[in-house]
């Protein structure tokens, strides 16, 4: 009887260490659900936060293509102002010389008119002497056939004696 005693010691011992063992699986089972639960929790939150920085990235992205969008308007815009600006200043180069240009013409012409005036009082003037001129070539006309005609007479009248 010893001996079952003492097998019967060594089975109580045995079932309380498999006890004690099962009741520390148990234990540590719960603590691994738990933390597998915790974990679980952690992932779908992880899960969330995913997804919200895969939205702010497209988000991010969108306003990164708009920026570019602008920035590229804003050079082209650029580019279209210097280009006009450009253009303003050789329209206002060319108007101004165009503007000395006239201020040149207008000056010649002043003097072309003041030229032609003068030139026109001149012709008066060579006109008037002109008139002069024929009607005293019309009295010397007159006049020299006067004196041939005296002449004339007088030939006549000394081949008559």
């Amino acid at each position: 009887m010893d001996n079952v005693k003492k097998k019967l010691d060594k089975l109580r011992a045995e079932t309380d260490a498999a006890v004690q063992r099962a009741e520390e699986a148990e234990a540590q089972h719960k603590k691994i659900e738990q933390e597998l639960t915790a974990k679980e929790q952690e992932n779908i939150s992880l899960q969330n936060k995913i997804a919200l920085l895969e939205a702010e990235v497209e988000r991010a992205e969108k306003k990164i293509s708009d920026a570019k969008l602008a920035k590229e308007e804003e050079e082209n815009t650029k580019n279209v102002s210097e280009g006009l600006l450009r253009k303003v200043a050789l329209l206002e180069n060319e108007l101004d010389n165009t503007e000395k240009n006239l201020r040149e013409t207008t000056e010649k012409l002043r003097q072309t008119d003041v030229k032609a005036e003068h030139f026109e009082r001149k012709v008066q003037q060579l006109e008037t002497e002109k008139a002069e001129l024929e009607k005293q070539l019309e009295e010397m006309t007159s006049k020299f056939q006067e004196a041939e005609r005296k002449y004339d007479e007088a030939i006549k009248q000394l081949d008559e004696f």
